[in-house]
C-alpha cells in the first residue's frame, strides 16, 4: 500500500514539474487518487499560476476544494472536476473571471453550486449525474454568456422541464422522463 501511495505522490510530482518546467497553461491531475489538493503544490507552482488556463482534476476523491485554490489559479478558463466526491463549491469561484467551462458531472451536488451564476465568462456547466432537484433558473436566465447547462441523470423537477427556449436563452440538458409505471 505504501508503494502504491509512493507512486501516485511521484506521479503527481512528475505532472506539476512537466508543467512548470514547460510552463504549459494546463495542469492535470486527474486519476491521480488526490482526496484533497496537494498544498505543496502551490509553492511548487507559484512561478507559472497565472499561466495556467486549464486544470483537470477529474476521477479523483476530492471531498471538496478550497478557496485557495480557485484564487491561486484566478485565471483558469478551464476546470474539471469530474468523477469525484464534491457537493459544494468556495464562494471564491465568483473570482474566476474567465472562467467559460467547468465540469462537475458524477459527483454529490444536491443543490444547483449557486456560486456559478455569478462567474461572468461562464459559457457551459455540466452537472450530469449529481442528485441535483431544483435549479435557480431565474438566476441562470440573467447570465449573459451560458450557452450549455447539461443536467441529465439528474432528478429534476418537472417545473425545470418546463423551460425551453425562448424562456431559456441557453440549451438545458435534461435525461428523457421516466414513463410513469400502470398500476
Amino acid at each position: 500500500m505504501h508503494k502504491r501511495m509512493g507512486e501516485a505522490v511521484a506521479r503527481v510530482a512528475r505532472k506539476v514539474n512537466d508543467t512548470v518546467e514547460n510552463k504549459a497553461d494546463s495542469l492535470d491531475l486527474a486519476n491521480c487518487k488526490l482526496m484533497t489538493f496537494p498544498v505543496g503544490i502551490y509553492k511548487a507552482m507559484r512561478s507559472v499560476t497565472e499561466g495556467i488556463h486549464h486544470i483537470s482534476l477529474a476521477n479523483n476523491e476530492l471531498k471538496s476544494i478550497t478557496g485557495r485554490f480557485v484564487t491561486t489559479f484566478s485565471q483558469l478558463t478551464e476546470l474539471n472536476l469530474a468523477g469525484n466526491y464534491l457537493h459544494r463549491l468556495p464562494e471564491e469561484i465568483t473570482s474566476l473571471l474567465h472562467l467559460r467551462a467547468i465540469d462537475l458531472s458524477r459527483n454529490r451536488f444536491r443543490r444547483f453550486p449557486e456560486p456559478l451564476a455569478t462567474v461572468p465568462a461562464l459559457e457551459t456547466i455540466d452537472l450530469e449525474e449529481n442528485e441535483i432537484a431544483e435549479v435557480p433558473m431565474d438566476k441562470l436566465a440573467s447570465m449573459a454568456l451560458l450557452r450549455s447547462l447539461n443536467l441529465r441523470a439528474n432528478p429534476v423537477g418537472p417545473e425545470v422541464r418546463l423551460l425551453v427556449r425562448p424562456l431559456v436563452p441557453f440549451d438545458l440538458l435534461l435525461s428523457p422522463e421516466e414513463p410513469i409505471p400502470k398500476a
